[in-house]
């Protein structure tokens, strides 16, 4: 029976309850009385159940989905405004010793180009990254006993800090490494990382071994009850996320719901992201091998209806994706994306050799960061290189109050704008600054209290007079 306190993926993640919500959907999809109910209740921000959740993604009436479209555009920007978090990953080995069937990754794989950054090359990594402008950063790796062990990822998080290049800082280290045990990420919280992430690729039991024949990732329930250990380890902003197209869509938007009701009930607090990746082309890795890809329309509908369903949690769309499918779900509740990613182990100062390849992944969006802003901008978005929740303690159900309480404008949009300031002095084109200064101007008069808004024109200031004794 399904029951979200449980601690066990097969009870939270019940795929009975998972089949009887997609029939319940099949029947109601259409019923206006019901959907209109939904939307009313969603207009309070009170998150949705599944079940309301599923039903709004199978409306097919135009008249509902204007609608739908439309709360997830006002809830966005209630909760997020126009302000865009930006991000990159940072691959630090591609070892694995998983047999994952969707992920170039496989330790079947003879194409692949096996790299593992030492030390002084994770050094060069980052400074290229903040010569960019970037302050946060999303780590990535294989799963390997040996080569990748959690000591290898510690010390590499510590350099990472340790880096000081000229006005550049990581003030943000997220982790998305495979699934480990409590003692671990224990270790990871005490390094100072910000979020772990990890993705479920499908809550179908039965679909995920088939995916996962070999290697320690095959272990459903393991894999699946790691956000609990990491919460038990002491984090408390965890991301969550499914691969779309590598099994039916429905089911694992219905099971990534049910993962974040049991993360609330469970923990007091669900996921704190929830990306929206759908399957690329790699190395030995053909979508086409896979019958369940989502068109742009589906997609935007997952996007719109995951941003009225979790009001409060953060959606990541990254590189995946080409301008326009950004664009489309940029208004409708994205709020973090990356930019100028490299999916390769050493891309960012070696981009790599036309007879190697050790990426994870077919990067779709190839713009720089300075044109990736720029374009932001000009669409009226303001992009944030803000860290200051997670170095100020405002994380897990203390940042969760703050957004509840429509209060985070007051911490987000000001330092938005203020590490928008950071990049504009620092490493703009003349017209990405000229763009930018102007936007700040304009986005000044948007914070609601007065003080806040002073300080802030204070510290924007000093930022243009070259003072730097703060951070955000």
């Amino acid at each position: 029976m399904y029951d979200p306190k449980s601690p066990h993926a097969v009870e939270f993640i019940d795929d009975g309850e998972i089949l009887e919500t997609l029939a319940y959907a099949d029947e109601h999809r259409n019923d206006k009385a019901m959907i209109s109910a939904i939307l009313d209740k969603a207009r309070d921000c009170k998150s949705l159940s599944h079940r309301e959740a599923i039903l709004l993604l199978d409306c097919t009436d135009p008249e509902l989905n204007e609608r739908i479209y439309a709360e997830a555009m006002e809830i966005k920007q209630r909760f997020y405004g126009n302000r865009i978090v930006m991000f990159a990953p940072l691959y630090l080995s591609n070892y694995c010793v998983n047999g994952c069937t969707y992920c170039p990754y496989h330790f079947k794989n003879k194409h692949l180009t096996r790299k593992k950054l030492t030390q002084d090359e994770i050094r060069a990594e980052v400074i290229a990254l903040q010569d960019m402008g970037h302050k946060r950063l999303a780590l990535e790796t294989g799963e390997h006993p040996t080569m990748n062990p959690i000591e290898y990822i510690l010390e590499s998080i510590d350099t990472i800090y340790s880096i000081k290049h000229k006005n550049g800082a990581i003030r943000r280290v997220n982790v998305n490494i495979a699934a480990t045990t409590v003692e671990n990420y224990t270790k990871l919280k005490n390094a100072g990382i910000g979020t772990y992430i990890l993705f479920q690729e499908t809550y179908n039991k039965k679909l995920y071994e088939e995916k996962h024949p070999t290697g320690p990732k095959s272990n459903y329930a393991y894999h699946t009850e790691a956000m609990d250990r990491a919460m038990d380890g002491g984090i408390d902003d965890v991301g969550c996320g499914v691969l779309f197209g590598l099994t039916p869509y429905r089911y694992d938007f219905v099971g990534m719901l049910m993962h974040a009701e049991h993360l609330e009930a469970a923990k007091g607090v669900g996921p704190h992201t929830i990306s929206v990746p759908r399957i690329r082309r790699a190395d030995d890795i053909d979508p086409l091998m896979f019958s369940n890809s989502i068109d742009d329309e589906t997609f935007a509908k997952i996007v719109a209806v995951l941003r009225i369903a979790v009001p409060y949690t953060g959606l990541i769309i990254s590189t995946r994706e080409s301008k326009a499918a950004r664009e489309m779900v940029l208004k409708l509740g994205v709020s973090q994306i990356s930019g100028a990613s490299r999916t390769s182990v050493g891309g960012y100062v070696n981009p790599e050799p036309e007879d190697e390849n050790s990426a994870q992944f077919d990067v779709v969006d190839n713009r720089t960061l300075d044109e990736v802003l720029n374009w932001l901008m000009r669409l009226g978005y303001v992009p944030s290189f803000c860290t200051a929740c997670y170095r100020e303690g405002r994380t897990g159900d203390r940042f969760m109050s703050l957004v509840k309480s429509g209060q985070i404008v007051n911490c987000c949009h000001p330092n938005a704008l203020m590490t928008l300031k950071e990049y504009l002095e620092d490493y703009a084109s003349p017209d990405t600054k000229a763009i930018g200064e102007a936007l700040i101007e304009k986005e000044l008069t948007k914070i609601p209290n007065e003080k806040v808004r002073r300080i802030a024109t204070e510290h924007l200031y000093e930022l243009h007079e070259g003072k730097r004794d703060f951070r955000f």
